[in-house]
């Protein structure tokens, strides 16, 4: 027998379903005048939506969120008008729906095409940052797909006031709905509700996407948290790998995209990690490191010479190899860094902490980011072209950047407008997730009777 969550729920997708269909038949301009003014009532709703999330905040205080968390929770004037201005920018994009991907016509006189279409209908489970409500119901509608959406609890004031705002816009009615439901049954609804939804993503923590992966009867999109890495490579321009590391990590660390391993070529790290360690620590950054790096940051090493390598300063060892001096030498430098273990290679800590680990070559930064990795955005920075080269081939990541920070990884960045989140999955989206990865496809054949007659 079912229950008023479920009820509720799968009543929300015959909506849904009914909504899709109405969806498919506006034309491009038609959507685009309602995401404008979408646009507007989130604006004018502004004050509205302050008051939610003021409550939605000293409920997470209560609850001991961390800082991180809380400010991956909070909206502002600027938060939401940047929300806003998003939902305009997806107004203006090219709108993918009824493009045509292929055409060719065959022998017989038969021509086809094949045509980008919406998905239908998408529910999405979310956690904690009440962005998403807007950007994701923004790029659904736009590809003409109705959504149903599962907020947190630590956000759940924000999203219904945000919800309410864009359903006041002229949508289709249903086009757009919020589970007012935040505990676990309805996730386990959305789940199972594979007659009325045609795909569902869920973007959080590992537990939270498991637990759609394990009950989900539809396909499934995920976005996996992000154990993001930078490489310094021996050839990298220090200054630079110093500005990305810092930004990479602290520019926001409670998000996906951030810096959560940073790997630094043995050739520099004496050179390297204490101007490194200094920046990160002026933004209050915890380290957590190998016996090494942490030796080299108590000013412990020894066995290194510096020599030229093609203009870029390095050290090489001498024969003796590298190895730590007495335990009584005069540190040259804070020891204050956390011995890192072998679970911190693999987490995403979301906060202000970092893992720091040297490695001999390329090729062992590759083999731990392909081992520790979530497969979401890894970076090296050099000057060495070959090298990156080599590095962008063989990370197993839906985005691979050259000198730049992980901080891009980001569907605003890429030109998309917004995203509905990062996918880790290799099939049918990876990376950002804007307007084209929300659509299927379907094959239009067009002929003049021709039958297969014998």
């Amino acid at each position: 027998m079912s229950t008023p969550i479920q009820e509720t729920i799968h009543q929300m997708g015959r909506q849904a379903r009914a909504a899709a269909y109405k969806l498919a038949q506006l034309t491009s301009c038609e959507k685009n005048a309602i995401l404008h003014a979408m646009a507007a009532a989130m604006r004018g709703s502004a004050p509205v939506m302050l008051a939610a999330n003021a409550r939605d905040l000293a409920s997470g205080s209560e609850k001991g969120l961390s800082p991180a968390m809380l400010d991956r929770l909070r909206l502002d004037e600027p938060r939401i008008e940047a929300m806003a201005a998003g939902i305009d920018q997806v107004a203006t994009l090219p709108d993918p729906v009824g493009q045509v991907m292929d055409a060719w016509e065959r022998p017989n006189g038969i021509r086809i095409e094949q045509v980008r279409v919406p998905i239908g209908t998408i529910g999405i489970i979310y956690e904690s940052r009440p962005n998403v409500t807007a950007d994701a119901a923004a790029l659904c509608f736009k590809t003409g797909n109705a959504t149903i959406l599962r907020g947190g609890s630590e956000a759940i004031h924000s999203n219904l006031a945000i919800a309410a705002a864009l359903a006041s816009a002229g949508a289709p009615e249903h086009a757009i709905q919020l589970v007012p439901f935040t505990d676990r049954e309805s996730v386990a609804a959305l789940a199972g509700m594979d007659k009325w939804l045609d795909l569902i993503i869920p973007r959080g923590g590992k537990s939270l996407i498991e637990t759609v992966v394990s009950l989900a009867r539809m396909p499934v999109i995920k976005h996996y948290d992000g154990v993001c890495h930078l490489f310094v490579d021996k050839a990298a321009d220090l200054a630079m790998a110093v500005a990305l590391t810092v930004d990479s990590k602290t520019q926001k660390c409670g998000v996906c995209n951030a810096l959560e391993t940073l790997l630094v070529h043995r050739d520099i790290a004496p050179a390297f990690l204490p101007q490194a360690a200094a920046a990160l620590r002026a933004k209050n950054v915890e380290l957590r490191g190998c016996a090494q790096t942490r030796a080299i940051l108590a000013g412990r090493v020894t066995g290194f010479q510096p020599v030229s390598d093609g203009g870029h300063p390095a050290w090489r060892e001498k024969s003796s190899g590298w190895k730590p001096a007495p335990p009584n030498r005069q540190d040259s430098c804070s020891p204050s860094i956390i011995p890192a273990t072998e679970d911190d290679w693999s987490t995403e800590y979301l906060d202000l902490i970092l893992s720091i680990k040297v490695v001999g070559s390329p090729e062992e930064a590759v083999s731990h980011i392909n081992t520790y990795g979530s497969h979401h955005t890894d970076v090296i920075v050099t000057a060495n072209e070959a090298t990156a080269e080599r590095f962008l081939r063989e990370v197993d990541s839906a985005c691979v950047f050259h000198n730049v920070s992980t901080r891009f990884a980001d569907g605003g960045e890429f030109g998309f407008g917004a995203e509905i989140g990062i996918s880790t999955d290799k099939l049918h989206a990876r990376g950002p997730m804007g307007l084209r990865e929300l659509t299927s496809y379907q094959y239009r054949v067009r002929g003049n009777g021709q039958t297969k007659a014998g």
